[in-house]
């Protein structure tokens, strides 16, 4: 049986996915396909090349660009995704789909014609970059004639694309919202919208899952708070070793 991970975008929330990911391979797990938006895609490219999950949580933990970040509302101010790129060039080496030794799509949003587009083959690193490239803080990515910002725009959960590739679909999503909030600042209250705009491009999505993994009140953790990386990984763990056991992720027959 194929079995395919879906991990959605969420900034340092994405941590989450490590865990959830490390959980799933000691329930002896096996996933034919991954599919990822933004830091799920970045979580996803390092596994399909063959890290474990703590080294990929070693690797992600100390994104210094993710600790300094603020946004910036002018073009001339927009930050540029240097760090990360070094970084996955010093990982992912080769540069090129062809390396990883699980196929993986890559969900980026097209600015100049508002789709998405999936990457699947070439270059590798300017995939991963410009799914992660997030309006307002990040300058788009121009690569292959196309212009690109954060795949969670459109699509922060990417099952569709690997829907008719495999047989069974997991999904992890990083970005529950409870219903606490403290609307302490303007601050707080645009990033919670903005989560919530991005929350419901998830819904068709989620629908396909067989399995679908939600760690509750991930809103607690700021998309850039990568300071509480530990927290986040442990909790994506402990939340899918508590609520998951490895029959969940066998297809059900009926006689």
């Amino acid at each position: 049986m194929k079995i395919g991970l879906v991990l959605s975008g969420g900034g340092a929330r994405g941590v989450a996915h490590i865990g959830v990911l490390k959980a799933l391979d000691e329930m002896g797990v096996k996933f034919s396909i991954l599919s990822g938006t933004s830091a799920g895609s970045i979580v996803a490219a390092l596994y399909s090349y063959g890290y474990k999950p703590d080294k990929i949580f070693d690797i992600v933990k100390n994104l210094s660009f993710f600790k300094s970040v603020s946004p910036a509302w002018t073009w001339a101010g927009l930050l540029k995704m240097d760090g990360l790129e070094a970084l996955l060039r010093k990982y992912l080496p080769e540069n090129n789909f062809n390396a990883l030794k699980i196929p993986l799509t890559i969900a980026a949003t097209e600015i100049r014609i508002g789709r998405t587009h999936y990457f699947t083959e070439g270059e590798l690193i300017p995939a991963l970059v410009s799914s992660s490239s997030v309006p307002a803080v990040f300058k788009p990515v121009s690569f292959n004639g196309g212009l690109y910002v954060d795949g969670g725009l459109l699509d922060n959960l990417p099952v569709l694309p690997i829907r008719g590739k495999c047989d069974f679909i997991v999904g992890s999503h990083c970005n529950h919202i409870s219903s606490e909030f403290d609307a302490k600042n303007l601050k707080l209250v645009i990033e919670r919208s903005l989560l919530m705009a991005i929350s419901s491009n998830t819904l068709e999505s989620r629908q396909l899952c067989d399995v679908f993994i939600e760690p509750t009140r991930m809103d607690r953790f700021s998309s850039f708070d990568i300071g509480k990386a530990q927290e986040i990984f442990d909790y994506g763990y402990q939340f899918t070793k508590q609520n998951f056991m490895p029959h969940h992720f066998q297809k059900q027959t009926v006689e």
